[in-house]
């Protein structure tokens, strides 16, 4: 005699597949923080400046350039490790970092 799945209810279903989905959201926003906070390392180092200060360049650099904040991050960390940044990035990140001095 064959063995068959229990039924389960359709909403008990969607509730799992909205778990699933909650938890892999969850995992991306783990990652997405852990990368932001690195480039905060990388940007205090660079600009001798307090972690807040960091902070406030990554987001400027975001919010001035059209770039999530998670991509600039991304290309921060590259940055500390190949010494390559876009171009605009760049331009950028020298602005914020001139303001910050002459202030």
């Amino acid at each position: 005699m064959p063995v068959t799945a229990p039924h389960v209810p359709a909403p008990v279903t969607d509730q799992v597949q909205e778990l699933q989905e909650r938890v892999e959201q969850l995992k991306q926003a783990v990652h997405s923080h852990a990368v932001i906070d690195q480039a905060i390392g990388v940007v205090l180092t660079v600009g001798r400046m307090t972690p807040e200060e960091a902070w406030d360049v990554l987001r400027e650099i975001s919010m001035r350039s059209n770039t999530k904040l998670r991509t600039v991050a991304q290309h921060m960390l590259a940055w500390a490790r190949t010494g390559a940044l876009p171009t605009g990035l760049r331009v950028e990140l020298e602005r914020q970092l001139a303001q910050r001095e002459a202030a």
